[in-house]
């Protein structure tokens, strides 16, 4: 764990950001230092990206990256990973079949040291509605995610609004089993208010982003949130989402977790120019936050 972490709202990065890097022209140690540099704490990882011989990690490697996150302070916050719908070329994988992978990544997100899952779930349509067995799929994984110790969070990715229908039945599920393990991680895409344009097909009336106070009633639910970005300028703002509002909700309602920085603008395959996106993005955060 990092030393003296402070309670609020806190930074970190996605491994995504370094996808077309990591392993290429960076190992894992040259994306913690840059993490490091930066004054990053928390971490995601992609973990079928990541994790040599995923999902069955060697003892050495698992041992590489704890001496790597103790030596620059990271602190594994979330373990990103899929509920496979679709293994299969003729028919969708079976409750079981899902569930059993869920819980075999809970158990590899506790033995690293993880506490919140970016869980994946299989989609149905283009506002991203979850495959209609998810709720039973959950079911049989939350005993495990309490025993570990571990947070299940699909991600609430634009198109989605955080209005929509499936947010409820998202909401009302973790009320009827009074579970604190299955939650929501906030793509912050969902207020991104430039360049947005409806896809064919689509309801014309229907909004094209979230209101930033949309959040608000969902905090409880939160555990981290993808700091979607895709374009810092020279005076660190992000052009294209309310950052600053965004921010201050959270921080104004108390809200207590990890931003974790995810780049998805132009020039994804120059390093230079993604290196300096995101710490421009962090400078940005630091501004708000205050540390």
């Amino acid at each position: 764990m990092a030393q003296n972490e402070p309670k609020g709202v806190k930074r970190g990065v996605s491994t995504y950001c370094y996808d077309k890097f990591l392993y290429v022209n960076m190992d894992m140690e040259d994306m913690f230092r840059d993490m490091y540099d930066m004054g990053a704490t928390g971490l995601e990882i992609l973990a079928d990206g990541v994790i040599e011989g995923y999902p069955y990690p060697s003892a050495a490697w698992l041992d590489k990256f704890f001496a790597l996150t103790e030596r620059y302070n990271i602190v594994p916050v979330e373990y990103g990973h899929w509920v496979e719908s679709r293994l299969f070329p003729d028919r969708d994988g079976t409750v079981e079949e899902q569930a059993e992978m869920l819980i075999h990544d809970i158990k590899l997100a506790h033995l690293m040291g993880f506490t919140c899952m970016r869980t994946k779930l299989g989609v149905i349509d283009e506002t991203l509605s979850p495959w209609q067995g998810w709720r039973e799929i959950i079911k049989r994984a939350l005993p495990y995610a309490e025993k570990f110790d571990v947070r299940m969070q699909p991600e609430i990715h634009a198109p989605t609004l955080l209005k929509d229908p499936m947010m409820m039945d998202y909401c009302e599920f973790i009320d009827k089993e009074q579970t604190k393990f299955f939650g929501f991680n906030i793509d912050f895409g969902v207020f991104r208010n430039v360049g947005v344009m409806h896809f064919p097909g689509q309801d014309p009336n229907r909004p094209l982003w979230s209101e930033p106070e949309d959040i608000v009633p969902l905090l409880p639910y939160i555990y981290c949130c993808h700091a979607k970005f895709y374009d810092m300028d020279e005076n660190f703002d992000e052009v294209t989402i309310p950052y600053k509002k965004v921010v201050q909700l959270m921080i104004d309602n108390g809200w207590d977790g990890y931003l974790l920085s995810e780049y998805e603008g132009k020039n994804k395959d120059n390093m230079f120019h993604v290196q300096t996106q995101l710490r421009r993005h962090h400078v940005m955060l630091k501004n708000l936050i205050g540390y």
